[in-house]
């Protein structure tokens, strides 16, 4: 008989625990939430949560943050086992897959209904592009974008004039011969010869991976034979951009600040390492061929449509979204951008130097261009690093290697 009364109250116990798991002893309501972006220290991040958590005193929020290489298949896991968090991080490459396969929530109720929310507050492109098929499945929480960082003192070294908006491929390459001191290990240029780096050159030629309508790859076209040749005869032929063995597991920015490269293109998230640079530098929006392109990056907050707290999830993703608090410490942090186009939000993030000239940032955004959002891009990508890199060592032409990207990404893609 006390066997059976132990029993049951120990049944009564894990029923209890499990019936209000998601709330704390003070009632709150308590939503998880998985990311992967926040900068090392977290120091922002738990701002920004505990600005939230004081505006919603109802909810509590449990952060686990994730390395980004393990981040989506533990996310991936949690999801198929039935135990997704009520909110997570995604990128923009990732969202439309999560969308597709239907485990996100449709917060057009929730934002229709939220009286502090207005879309318009937003940059345009940064929100729509968690829209899927008309409706709203994410809530963008930060963009950032690629442009060239150069180091002014070696441009006033060299008796070069810096870069502008208007330069073309050949005006940087001029430039970078001139800058590159093979002797001192100084190179006058750096961009990864990788898919992520090349679907925006091939862009900036008038070229694409796939056409229009997604419905054919374009890999091996005139326009994208030039734009990797141009990536990899700055490697192979000219030599103004160090390649994989000169990097000798070096990271390129890890290079510029020594002083050895002298025009780097990569994301304005690297703003708040290159404070500490032994010499000034500057920004300018990429140079282009036949037209302008330029990278663009967006992070956003999807909710479960499993979650039993959509609501509180959403107000999380809101406030993570457009709070005036939230873009502030964004801001303050240079952790990327928010999407806010509250002018007196983003004045000191204009006015922060350095660089001198961060306006560059904002006008890059009118040449942006967006990867290819297929179910298999990892796949794509992989396969065809792997043939950029046979380019990089000599063991293939440019030509040899798209022509079989085009045979390889057709396959993949069923068409």
């Amino acid at each position: 008989m006390k066997k059976m009364i132990v029993a049951l109250l120990v049944l009564i116990g894990v029923f209890g625990l499990t019936a209000c798991g998601n709330s704390d002893d003070s009632g709150k309501t308590k939503i998880t939430y998985y990311q992967f972006s926040a900068p090392a220290d977290g120091k922002a991040l738990k701002k920004m949560i505990s600005e939230f958590e004081k505006q919603n005193p109802k909810i509590k929020v449990d952060v686990q943050t994730i390395a980004y290489d393990d981040y989506f298949t533990k996310l991936q896991t949690q999801i198929a086992g039935g135990d997704a968090p009520d909110a997570f991080e995604l990128n923009y490459e990732t969202f439309v897959q999560y969308a597709e396969k239907g485990v996100l929530a449709d917060l057009n109720g929730f934002i229709k209904a939220d009286k502090t929310f207005d879309p318009k507050q937003l940059n345009q492109e940064a929100y729509n592009a968690f829209n899927y098929e008309g409706k709203q499945y994410g809530m963008v929480e930060s963009f950032s974008n690629v442009v060239t960082i150069y180091n002014k003192d070696m441009f006033d070294k060299a008796g070069l004039k810096y870069p502008t908006a208007d330069w073309t491929w050949e005006d940087e390459l001029n430039a970078a011969k001139k800058l590159t001191n093979k002797d001192k290990r100084i190179w006058g240029t750096s961009q990864p010869v990788t898919m992520n780096e090349f679907f925006k050159v091939a862009a900036q030629n008038g070229g694409s991976v796939f056409n229009k309508d997604m419905t054919a790859v374009t890999m091996n076209s005139k326009q994208n034979l030039e734009a990797l040749q141009h990536l990899t005869d700055e490697v192979t032929k000219y030599k103004v951009s160090p390649s994989p063995s000169d990097m000798s597991g070096q990271l390129p920015e890890d290079l510029f600040m020594n002083g050895q490269i002298g025009m780097l293109h990569t994301g304005i998230w690297l703003f708040d390492k290159f404070q500490a640079a032994p010499f000034k530098w500057d920004i300018a929006v990429e140079a282009g061929n036949t037209s302008k392109a330029t990278h663009f990056f967006s992070n956003g907050i999807g909710v479960s449509k499993d979650s039993k707290h959509k609501e509180a999830a959403y107000k999380l993703a809101a406030f993570m979204s457009a709070d005036k608090e939230a873009a502030k410490t964004r801001i303050e942090s240079n952790w990327e951008l928010p999407a806010t186009e509250n002018k007196e939000v983003l004045k000191p993030y204009l006015e922060m130097t350095p660089p001198d000239n961060r306006q560059v940032v904002f006008d890059s955004l009118q040449y942006m261009v967006l990867p290819p959002v297929v179910a298999d891009w990892n796949k794509i990508s992989d396969y065809t690093n792997a043939q950029f890199e046979k380019v990089l060592n000599k063991e293939q032409s440019a030509e040899e290697a798209l022509d079989n990207c085009q045979k390889e990404i057709t396959k993949i893609m069923n068409f």
